[in-house]
């Protein structure tokens, strides 16, 4: 067994407050906005090493490869399957089966969003949806804002219910060994709960209210649903691989594999499928493509924020603020479950979520021994796991989703403010958390 680091801070510094600066100053430039959140990680991942707070033996130690290699395999999948134009026949084909009524509309597409980003993941999912939804939305002259926020909800939810739906699971699920099946089992319930709740309040909001007139429905349900689908053979090789990477995800305990391996040997047999009939040069410009479309900017988010918080960890600052949420509810779970919940959901919805989850994790890890042992705090993670995924939707700012609609939304000219959101988001969050809490005290406590 290795000796564990012993930080070198020049001038002696104590290496806690020196990794909490670090974290604190890249926690303000991520929530500013003003670099991108990326370079703001890797700059602080090289300043940690630098200053001698981890070596860089050390900080490579601090990287879950695993998270990596899950969320890049998962995009690859995404970025090829979406090729085929699935996605859009799902929304068409969506709006049509309720007859172009806008408010039906509305209740399909969050019901779709919910469970692509549970089987996919939140962004790809509203990448993929939305610009579809505009479509739908000018077809039958009705205001976006309502579908939009509802696919944004619906995304989060969505992805609270599996390991791989939402970046901040695919975190707790690798550095706490929870697989496919326990996320499902243990969130995927209460998932259901909330977003029933949702989509009930989303009608109460706005769906009772949306008209449309006859010929402006007729336009949406004269569309071809089928023509989206742009290449047939593309779209069986997806299904047939995604269908397998599921499957392997629901047996990944028995199979004695990790969920990267998995997501990145899907993607590999689909990249390989779907370049296998092409010459060389195309061949070789797919893959190209298929390459830029993955969300760099947020793999190497993770890389530097993983050594960022590492360098606390290691300083043992984690250590100290776990006990004293110990202390502060008593010793009992129940107390500190709750608090876990509420106090991510609130963090959740200011901040980013990623960088709060994966600063929480080591937190909620070195609770195991008060607790007796790991076993005992897995609702502990299923409550850092609720209150994370579901707090991110109380702002415009609380989750990569959120943004990403934001922008897609601003980019045609549609209006999509922080307090326009906030008025509907933060009344709504906070239903969807008081649900999680009572089933977490029913389930667990």
């Amino acid at each position: 067994m290795t000796a564990p680091f012993n930080p070198h801070v020049p001038f002696g510094l104590d290496p806690v407050w020196v990794s909490l600066t670090v974290l604190g100053v890249a926690y303000g430039f991520v929530i500013v906005g003003r670099v991108n959140r990326a370079i703001v990680a890797l700059i602080g991942a090289s300043v940690v090493v630098v200053i001698g707070a981890l070596d860089q033996g050390e900080a490579i130690k601090g990287i879950d490869w695993d998270t990596i290699g899950l969320l890049t395999g998962i995009m690859i999948l995404v970025a090829i399957s979406r090729r085929s134009g699935l996605f859009e026949y799902i929304a068409i084909w969506s709006a049509q089966r309720v007859k172009a009524s806008p408010a039906g509309i509305l209740l399909m597409l969050q019901l779709a969003t919910a469970v692509l980003s549970a089987l996919l993941n939140n962004v790809s999912t509203v990448l993929l949806i939305v610009p579809v939804t505009l479509a739908i939305a000018e077809q039958l002259d009705v205001p976006p804002f309502p579908f939009l926020f509802g696919e944004v909800f619906a995304a989060n939810i969505g992805g609270t219910a599996t390991l791989i739906g939402d970046p901040p699971n695919i975190l707790v699920g690798s550095q706490a060994g929870l697989d496919f099946d326990t996320f499902l089992c243990n969130v995927g319930p209460v998932a259901a709960l909330v977003m029933a709740a949702q989509m009930t309040m989303v009608h109460v909001a706005w769906g009772r209210a949306l008209r449309a007139s006859p010929e402006r429905r007729a336009l949406v349900i004269g569309m071809n649903a089928p023509a989206m689908i742009s290449d047939h053979g593309l779209l069986r090789r997806s299904l047939l691989v995604l269908g397998a990477v599921m499957l392997a995800f629901v047996l990944a305990r028995p199979l004695h594999l990790e969920p990267a391996t998995i997501a990145l040997a899907g993607a590999g047999t689909l990249m390989l499928l779907d370049n296998w009939r092409h010459r060389s040069r195309k061949h070789a410009d797919d893959v190209h493509q298929t390459f830029a479309d993955v969300e760099w900017t947020t793999i190497f988010f993770f890389i530097g924020l993983f050594v960022v918080v590492h360098a606390v960890e290691v300083s043992g600052a984690l250590r100290s603020f776990a006990a004293q949420i110990v202390a502060a509810t008593g010793g009992r779970p129940a107390a500190s479950g709750s608090l876990i919940l509420w106090v991510s959901a609130a963090l959740s919805a200011i901040f980013d979520n990623i960088p709060f989850v994966a600063t929480m994790i080591p937190v909620i890890k070195s609770m195991a021994p008060a607790y007796g042992g790991p076993s005992q705090i897995e609702p502990l993670w299923w409550c850092l796991s609720l209150g994370a995924c579901l707090g991110g939707n109380g702002t415009l700012i609380g989750a990569a989703a959120n943004l990403t609609v934001a922008g897609i939304a601003e980019r045609n000219g549609i209006r999509f403010g922080f307090m326009q959101y906030l008025a509907y988001g933060a009344p709504m969050t906070l239903v969807s958390i008081a649900i999680c809490q009572i089933y977490v005290l029913l389930r667990y406590f």
